[in-house]
């Protein structure tokens, strides 16, 4: 990443992370990346949880953790076990506490495709030790997404197909209308827990399917309405 040299700072500050906005020439900037667990039923129950409605929980990811514009995804370090999440990707205009469930799509500024890329053997040594899933999720890369398309050009999308392939062959299939927590239920819900702010991005849970990649492997997410991700794994 690029640094900026302001004598303003005793070290060189980081560049604001920033997402295209498709179709135009304009940057969404990125504050936080929140990621809700567990969202689809049938992904609950192949991880091993409760397909109802418990209480959602989330975990999160830098903004320095994306992965834009096509770039390759680097097969990270200390894992044997790497999976690919596809998720539909909710980006905040406007942010709040408390945001009543009603008000809650008044503040999307529009959504994107993403890719929760996840050190599953990480992962899984971090549930039996009951520690944070940090390693596992917020490594370098772990975050592939698409260009943000605006809400006032699709809508609030509550249905259609997410899915995601690998080298051409389907691994991920569902559809938006199987979320558990629904986007306004999230962003209410989430922002109970932390003041939401505008650039925040939502990444809002997987369906079933998730599995393994290697290196050489071609990850293409995709969901109805709002677009593609494509990423090769190197």
């Amino acid at each position: 990443m690029q640094q900026k040299t302001d004598p303003t700072y005793v070290i060189p500050a980081p560049v604001q992370v920033a997402v295209p906005v498709r179709g135009t020439s304009s940057l969404f900037p990125v504050h936080r990346i929140y990621c809700v667990g567990r969202n689809y039923a049938a992904h609950a129950i192949e991880m091993g949880g409760d397909p109802d409605r418990e209480p959602p929980f989330f975990f999160q990811k830098n903004p320095d953790n994306l992965l834009l514009g096509g770039a390759d995804f680097p097969y990270p370090p200390k894992s044997t076990n790497v999976h690919f999440e596809v998720e539909m990707v909710v980006a905040l205009a406007k942010g709040g506490k408390d945001i009543p469930l009603e008000a809650a799509l008044e503040h999307v500024f529009g959504y994107a495709v993403g890719i929760d890329m996840t050190r599953r053997d990480l992962q899984d040594e971090c549930k039996r030790m009951a520690r944070p899933w940090e390693v596992a999720k917020a490594f370098e890369h772990s975050a592939p997404m698409s260009d943000i398309v605006p809400a006032s050009e699709i809508g609030h999308p509550t249905h259609g197909a997410i899915w995601l392939k690998v080298n051409g062959e389907t691994r991920q299939q569902g559809d938006l209308n199987q979320l558990i927590w629904k986007v306004p239920e999230i962003i209410s819900y989430l922002s109970g827990l932390f003041e939401l702010k505008p650039g925040d991005l939502i990444m809002t849970g997987t369906p079933s399917g998730v599995g393994a990649i290697q290196r050489g492997d071609v990850m293409h997410g995709h969901v109805d309405s709002v677009g593609d991700v494509v990423a090769k794994v190197v």
